[in-house]
């Protein structure tokens, strides 16, 4: 399962990053690293961006780029 496709409320636990070039050297350097947790907050009323928690602090991200994180359920 991908980022994007997490609902708001769940919380769930980053696999792997699966961008490459400066996109997912920009998520990694952001703290998207395996093991983190990340919970959804809320989708923006147009779909991007993706609202969430990720070690204690919000981060918004297009569904583009949440698309290639690679998560599981807790």
């Amino acid at each position: 399962m991908t980022l994007d496709n997490i609902k708001p409320g769940q919380a769930c636990r980053i696999v792997r990053v699966n961008l490459g070039g400066a996109t997912g050297q920009r998520l990694m350097d952001m703290g998207f690293t395996p093991g983190a947790k990340v919970k959804i907050v809320r989708n923006a009323p147009l779909v991007d961006p993706v609202d969430l928690t990720l070690r204690g602090y919000h981060v918004s991200i297009r569904h583009q780029e949440a698309g290639g994180v690679e998560m599981e359920e807790l």
